[in-house]
This record gives C-alpha cells, sequence and structure tokens, in this order.
C-alpha cells in the first residue's frame, strides 16, 4: 500500500471512486473480489487513508465501466494526488470541485471562510441562492440541483454534533441588491438567527476602513482532527485548494487581521438586525 495523503486531489480521488461505485450500487466486497483484493483495501482507499496506484484506479473504473471524459479526469488525479496544491480549472472540472468541497465540509471539524461581497453559501437562504441562479444564465434544471445541493451542505451547522464555523463577512455583502428588498431582509433576518447558535461566530467587517489584504479576494480554511488544515480559493471557472504550509500560514494571517478589524459578535448582530430593517 502507497503512504497515506491528506492533500485535496487525494481527498477528490476518494470520494470519486466511493461515488462512481455507490452510484452503480456495488458493493464494497462485490468491487474487491472482482479487483482480487481484499476489501479493507479497497475501503482504505476509498476513505482517502491509502492511495491507490494509477493502475488500481484503472481496474477500478474498468470494472465500473468509467469511461470518457470522466475516467481521464478521475486517472489524472491519481497520478497528481501526491501533490499538496490542487487546482480545479475550466468548467468540466467544476464537479469534481465540488465533490471536493462537499468532502472538505463532511470531515472538517472547523471551517472559517471570507466573504467580502456575498453572504456565504452555507447561510444561503433558498430565496438569495435563487437570485444569484437566475442572474448566473444556469438552465433551470442546473440551477434547481445546485439550490438543492447548497441547502443540503448546509446540513453540517445544525446536525447532532454540529461544525465551528467562523464567518468573517463583508459589510458591504448586505448592502448589495440580490432579488428583491424583501429577498434581502429575510436573508438578514436569517444570519440573525444562525449567528445565535453556539456553532457559529459571525462577524461583520465593516466598509469604508481602508485597505486589508482581505480585499484581495475571499476563501475558505477547513481544520481538520490530525490532519494539516486545506484552504480554498475559488474564481470564475476553476477553484484552488491549497495544502502547503506557506499557503495555509498566509491565509491564516490574513484571518487574524480579518478578526481584528472585525466587529464583535454583539455588534454585527446589532448592525445585521438594522440592516434588515
Amino acid at each position: 500500500m502507497k503512504p497515506t495523503s491528506s492533500g485535496p486531489a487525494a481527498r477528490t480521488l476518494a470520494a470519486s471512486l466511493r461515488e462512481e461505485r455507490e452510484a452503480r450500487k456495488i458493493g464494497l466486497r462485490a468491487l474487491a473480489d472482482k479487483l482480487g483484493i481484499l476489501p479493507q483495501l479497497l475501503s482504505v482507499w476509498e476513505k482517502g487513508h491509502r492511495l491507490p496506484s494509477v493502475e488500481d484506479v484503472s481496474a477500478i473504473l474498468a470494472l465500473l465501466g468509467v469511461t470518457g471524459e470522466k475516467r481521464d479526469r478521475i486517472r489524472a488525479l491519481a497520478r497528481h494526488a501526491r501533490e499538496p496544491n490542487w487546482l480545479a480549472s475550466g468548467n468540466t472540472d467544476l464537479p469534481f470541485a465540488l465533490t471536493t468541497r462537499l468532502d472538505l465540509e463532511r470531515t472538517a471539524t472547523a471551517i472559517t471562510t471570507w466573504s467580502p461581497l456575498i453572504v456565504p453559501g452555507l447561510l444561503q437562504t433558498p430565496d438569495y441562492i435563487r437570485s444569484i441562479m437566475d442572474n448566473s444564465a444556469v438552465p433551470i434544471e442546473q440551477a434547481d440541483r445546485q439550490l438543492r445541493v447548497r441547502l443540503a451542505r448546509q446540513a453540517i451547522l445544525t446536525r447532532y454534533e454540529p461544525i465551528r464555523f467562523t464567518a468573517l463577512l463583508g459589510e458591504r455583502a448586505l448592502q448589495e441588491n440580490f432579488g428583491t428588498a424583501g429577498v434581502m431582509s429575510d436573508q438578514i433576518d436569517h444570519l440573525v438567527a444562525m449567528s445565535e447558535r453556539r456553532n457559529i461566530s459571525l462577524r461583520v467587517v465593516p466598509a469604508g476602513i481602508g485597505y486589508h489584504p482581505g480585499l484581495i479576494g475571499p476563501f475558505e480554511i477547513y481544520e481538520f482532527p490530525g490532519s494539516p488544515p486545506i484552504a480554498s480559493v475559488e474564481h470564475v471557472c476553476s477553484t484552488a485548494f491549497l495544502h502547503e504550509d506557506t499557503q495555509i500560514s498566509g491565509h491564516q494571517k490574513v484571518a487574524k487581521l480579518l478578526h481584528k478589524a472585525a466587529l464583535s459578535e454583539e455588534d454585527s448582530q446589532a448592525l445585521l438586525r438594522e440592516a434588515a430593517r
């Protein structure tokens, strides 16, 4: 067995192999028997505890009947699984970027997000999400699917053992017009309600305070038990997942600066209540 890896490409490879098997309703033991390996080995591959070789991945995809572009992309993941950073670029890779994000959210114990202009996805209301989709030229069926996925992701905030979520929100996100005034008012009311949960810290970074590094753009930092953090930076047609120490420490320093610049939780709630009115 190859050594374990907790990098973003390795995580996406493991999640992709598991998704392809489960989509075909093939049991772990049944697939392992066809591969001629122990079920325990296939299990650690699908959990990301160990990395399969490119040849092993090819054999799995062949038995599952995964062909064409999807097969090539999963094989590419296997080739780059040991690299610390990973760029999911181009529209064809967006499903893999979502797979990675879902896995990070599912396995993290804490998430810190900086969102200067838009309410973070984990805190968005259905109408707010729909207003984004309506202005993004997304086909109706795809928009409905993205809406369902985004709402399902939010369950990590309210489950039995919820994730610790720190949201640093730019004040300008409250001033943007997403949909009607009613949509924005309901969205801000939702922010107030969520900020009252014990596992959520929501702090607003005021507008007009001059330059700070957060103005460069939004990011997320995911923390895990027993493994280093991963940061993600989303662009128009690509998402970068960062795992190197220098990349992580740089984003953590910016997060600390934003904490210093932000209003307290109490003052942030007061500002939100005023904005909702």
